[in-house]
């Protein structure tokens, strides 16, 4: 049975409370205090109000509504003594279906959950997609919460319980979403072309990365826009105005990932903005200034150590130079271009110029637990922090570890080990700036052998660039002193140095509009994360919309995920923030 939410909204407190019996198991007392904030102008209100309920419940009621959930695959399953609502969800993902094996393995986790936390554990068994997870998925992340503390299980558990409440809603209000199918299932085709034969890898023009822009190109086209992919890689998809001299508005994010990345960090921002256009172009709809979609091929550095390599080019700052790097395999920049069909000298053309362009809008995973942790789907970016990024490099005296007194060692391993807590000393002195150290060798290393090199990386950002290059200039200077006492002579080699993109007020104010429009509150945010956002800010005003990401917000990793329904709420602000835009 369906039912609307003007009904809903119209019902007695009872009859309401009754109407949502089944969306949080067995917790009628979540409706009840939800009531009181009727009328909810849209469902995204609704669910607010029900979360805000639980969340400002009392401890022990939390923990009861967590007890009301049965077992995966558990002795209600088998008794036949789930809620309608339990048995439908466990089926979808087969757990009616468990090898023995599987059921013995699930009564086993089942059984040292309880044990370690003292209540049942939850998933969203339907998953991110509404399609329902594998039995291998659960299990693998029944073993990988396992890991957890206590406290931060219980937030997860509260953290899938809304997730189910949410999917029951969709169901009970026949909603059907617009965007976020479309995306979840266009970023599993791109997943399956990588680099490597396990985990997701797209480095920047490997076969991978071509047929990930050949498809990008094909969806453009199906979506109504015209296409083309230029001579630096980047995709761009043009729907057009029909109001004479419109100027343009742009949007996207990039298609390359990181080493074993995940499969919505700059693609979510490329596929949402295509579906939108697909959507706008089957209404016959247009807007009174070109839309642009592009796919900037090249974010992440992650082959030749240069990142922003397709955005720098739109903003014609791209450094000619760098044609002449070589990845790995000693393949040079250039020989890549134009082994891909690519024309190297043409690049400086793809630069826009400044009077052409509107501003630049881009949609990301947030790659952070901020929005999950308040409950979030969506935030307005404030500001992306700027960067500095080093390679380390340590030379000291390798030696016999058994011989070598302690008091006359030169080693570079020791060195380093120094300069990273050097690193989270002094980075950790100021709110918005962070250091890490994320690449960390001993070339040649042996157990026996005092270590005569090191190599490291070092990464400091900041949303304020006076903080990050004092950060820097202090850091820098502690690795001098370090190494000068240590007798280790050091190399650095800056790598990135970018300033802090600030977001436009004004098109910060449009996103948040059309967040309120939807009935969630705005939140604002930073982004400690670099964008192409960065390099667009170089020719026009530039704003940013985060979506959630889960999995306690973990990114540039197989298991950053997130939802259809938040990629869907997505769509409809960058749809009704389009609409509006003046």
């Amino acid at each position: 049975m369906t039912i609307s939410l003007s009904t809903l909204n119209a019902l007695d407190t009872p009859e309401f409370v009754q109407a949502l019996h089944g969306i949080y198991e067995h917790s009628p007392w979540i409706p009840e205090r939800a009531a009181a904030q009727r009328p909810f102008a849209t469902l995204t209100a609704l669910k607010q109000a029900l979360q805000k309920a639980v969340t400002e419940a009392t401890q022990d009621e939390r923990l009861g509504l967590i007890r009301a959930h049965p077992e995966l695959a558990g002795k209600a399953a088998i008794a036949g003594e789930l809620t309608a609502e339990s048995t439908s969800e466990q089926a979808k993902s087969g757990l009616n279906l468990c090898s023995p094996q599987e059921f013995a393995t699930l009564q086993k986790l089942n059984a040292d959950y309880n044990a370690k936390f003292g209540f049942p554990f939850i998933l969203a068994v339907k998953g991110p997609t509404g399609n329902g997870l594998t039995r291998q998925a659960i299990i693998e992340t029944f073993t990988r919460r396992l890991r957890n503390q206590r406290a931060d299980e219980m937030a997860e558990c509260l953290r899938q319980i809304h997730r189910i409440a949410e999917m029951r809603l969709n169901v009970l209000l026949d909603v059907q979403l617009r965007f976020g199918p479309q995306v979840m299932q266009w970023s599993e085709t791109l997943a399956q072309w990588s680099d490597d034969d396990e985990g997701l890898t797209c480095a920047y023009m490997t076969d991978a990365h071509r047929k990930t822009a050949a498809q990008l190109a094909e969806w453009m086209r199906e979506a109504g826009m015209t296409v083309q992919i230029d001579a630096v890689g980047n995709v761009t998809g043009r729907y057009a105005s029909p109001v004479p001299g419109a100027k343009t508005l742009i949007t996207g994010s990039h298609y390359d990932t990181v080493r074993n990345g995940g499969k919505y960090d700059g693609r979510l921002g490329i596929l949402l903005p295509v579906a939108i256009v697909q959507h706008l172009h089957q209404r016959g709809e247009t807007l009174p200034f070109h839309l642009e979609v592009i796919g900037f091929a090249e974010e992440e550095g992650v082959r030749f150590r240069s990142t922003f390599l397709g955005s720098n080019a739109v903003t014609g700052r791209f450094d000619l130079s760098l044609l002449d790097a070589t990845d790995a395999d000693g393949v040079s920049m250039r020989d890549a271009l134009t082994a891909a069909g690519h024309d190297p000298a043409a690049i400086p053309s793809i630069a826009r110029k400044r009077e052409d362009v509107l501003a630049f809008v881009e949609v990301h995973i947030e790659q952070g637990p901020v929005l999950l942790e308040r409950g979030l789907p969506l935030g307005v970016v404030t500001a992306i922090a700027g960067s500095s990024r080093y390679l380390v490099e340590l030379a000291g005296l390798a030696s016999h570890a058994g011989t070598t007194p302690m008091t006359m060692r030169k080693d570079a391993a020791a060195a380093a080990a120094e300069i990273v807590l050097l690193v989270e000393q002094r980075c950790a002195q100021a709110p918005s700036l962070v250091g890490t150290v994320g690449q960390l060798s001993v070339p040649g290393g042996s157990v026996n052998v005092v270590p005569g090199a090191c190599k490291l990386s070092l990464d400091i950002r900041a949303a304020d660039d006076a903080a990050r290059q004092d950060a820097v200039k202090d850091v820098l200077d502690g690795i001098a002193a370090i190494c000068a006492r240590r007798q280790i002579e050091f190399k650095l080699d800056k790598i990135v140095e970018a300033k802090a993109a600030p977001c436009s007020p004004a098109l910060m104010q449009r996103l948040g509009d059309a967040i309120e429009a939807t009935g969630l509150q705005r939140f604002d945010l930073l982004s400690g994360a670099g964008h192409d956002a960065m390099a667009m800010a170089a020719i026009t005003d530039v704003a940013m919309l985060f979506t959630r990401c889960g999995n306690g917000g973990i990114s540039h990793n197989p298991l950053e995920t997130m939802t259809a329904d938040d990629a869907d709420l997505a769509g409809e602000v960058l749809l009704g923030f389009l609409r509006n835009f003046a």
